[in-house]
């Protein structure tokens, strides 16, 4: 997966489209993300010995098809690339900018 934590995302598809959003959990087995006040739902937990219950509100796992990286220049999504940097370590780039995402 090309992502890594804190990266700013933007949602591409579903009724969050268009929204922005850092991530805060990677599921690299099932290549789920999980954003950062994106795709939020509602449970309600019953009430268990002197607890009261209560409505929570939770951030659900998103695919990561469904997100593109924002380019740090440009400020629009961008493709993710893969490129060698002078001291051997394989960096991510930017596809519209071409600037090294790992600083």
């Amino acid at each position: 997966m090309k992502f890594k934590l804190n990266d700013l995302v933007q949602v591409m598809r579903g009724k969050e489209s268009g929204k922005q959003g850092k991530i805060v959990a990677i599921n690299k087995a099932h290549t789920h993300v999980k954003i950062e006040g994106i795709n939020i739902a509602v449970r309600h937990v019953k009430p268990s010995r002197g607890q009261p219950g209560e409505i929570t509100k939770k951030e659900m796992l998103l695919d990561a098809s469904n997100v593109m990286l924002v380019c740090p220049e440009t400020k629009k999504p961008t493709r993710i690339g893969y490129t060698v940097d002078k001291n051997g370590r394989k960096v991510r780039i930017s596809k519209k900018s071409g600037k090294n995402l790992d600083k």
